[in-house]
């Protein structure tokens, strides 16, 4: 979850990917031997541009989808370097907590999104 003030951002899957068309919080694959943490930054850099530092846990959620299951972890990040440059995704939006459940957002982040306008709204992470 990279946030600026009162928005977070999502990012657009692009034509070619699975989901594609959907919005979800930006990230990707953990490979062999590599921590959450690096993942996230690996993954900001090489999808967006983007060099971050990476912080608590927000949420976890593991959603079912037909033929495959995927585990989501939602970190805090903050960017220290580069501009927003997709190459995987097509849009990226800086989006109000308060609408971010107005996105089309893909089925496994919809409970992650709940979990941000809830701590955003005062709730805890987690």
């Amino acid at each position: 979850m990279i946030e600026n003030t009162d928005r977070v951002l999502l990012c657009r899957r692009a034509p070619d990917q699975k989901l594609s068309g959907y919005w979800e919080f930006p990230g990707g694959k953990v490979e062999e031997g590599e921590s959450d943490c690096d993942c996230l930054q690996r993954e900001l850099l090489e999808e967006l541009g983007i060099t971050t530092e990476v912080g608590a846990l927000v949420a976890e959620n593991t959603h079912h989808y037909d033929g495959f299951s995927v585990t989501l972890v939602l970190l805090e990040a903050k960017i220290v370097n580069g501009s927003l440059t997709p190459t995987v995704h097509d849009r990226v939006e800086w989006v109000p907590v308060d609408s971010l459940l107005d996105w089309d957002l893909a089925p496994a982040d919809v409970p992650l999104a709940e979990k941000v306008i809830n701590l955003f709204s005062g709730g805890t992470a987690v």
